[in-house]
């Protein structure tokens, strides 16, 4: 294995973009090369207007707002390293906890490793109380539902073997996604590990966009693809 693929979905995150970029160059992720993907899911915050210094990395552009799920369909179809990993735009998240995750799969441990923010032994900033519930239901839902032990199926932090995740068919556009391949990664049989990562959780003042709307979604996603595909 000698690159790893990053996929950097986008949407109005003018505030916070170059300084993720920049952490994301600055970490190592064990020697590999870097192909750093962009996938805007149509930003109207003056996001676009960063991209032409960028054009080192592939950007891929949305005609209109699709979701999360929608933007990494787009990012997995154009991926080209032997692993792939998802990192958001914004900072809730430390592109240099990806090490020790990308490790176990170089070592031929894993097929697919979350980074757990609920684990602890890692910095966290306290979440707001419905999230932190939210995230401790679907996780034990998710446990019930597929035989597994969890602790926090909705971390965004995951990085997968590219000719695993390229065998599954995303249907999710939105934060459904995260149920979804999780799902389908445990119904295939993945070697799947869990590693504390830390987390800097942001409030909806400061750009937080996933609502409790997005838990029912998450329950019906488990139990959808529980029983189908």
């Amino acid at each position: 294995m000698k690159k790893i693929t990053i996929l950097i979905p986008v949407y109005n995150e003018v505030a916070t973009l170059d300084l993720i970029l920049k952490k994301v160059e600055e970490t190592n992720f064990c020697g590999l090369e870097k192909e750093i993907i962009l996938i805007d899911d149509y930003s109207t915050d003056g996001t676009k207007d960063l991209y032409p210094k960028y054009s080192q990395y592939k950007i891929f552009y949305h005609e209109y707002n699709q979701g999360k799920g929608a933007a990494l369909r787009t990012g997995l179809a154009n991926a080209t390293g032997d692993i792939i990993v998802i990192q958001d735009a914004d900072l809730e998240y430390d592109p240099t906890d990806y090490e020790p995750l990308v490790k176990l799969i170089l070592d031929g441990k894993a097929d697919v490793c979350y980074g757990t923010r609920l684990a602890g032994g890692k910095p966290s900033r306290s979440f707001m109380f419905t999230h932190w519930l939210g995230n401790k239901f679907l996780s034990l839902l998710t446990n019930i539902l597929y035989g597994s032990t969890l602790t926090d199926m909705e971390t965004c932090y995951k990085a997968f073997k590219a000719d695993f995740i390229k065998g599954i068919q995303i249907k999710s556009n939105r934060f459904d996604f995260e149920p979804e391949i999780t799902a389908k990664v445990l119904k295939r049989g993945a070697r799947l590990y869990e590693l504390p990562v830390s987390y800097f959780g942001r409030e909806f003042s400061e750009g937080k966009k996933i609502t409790w709307k997005d838990g029912f979604h998450a329950i019906w996603a488990l139990i959808k693809f529980r029983f189908t595909d």
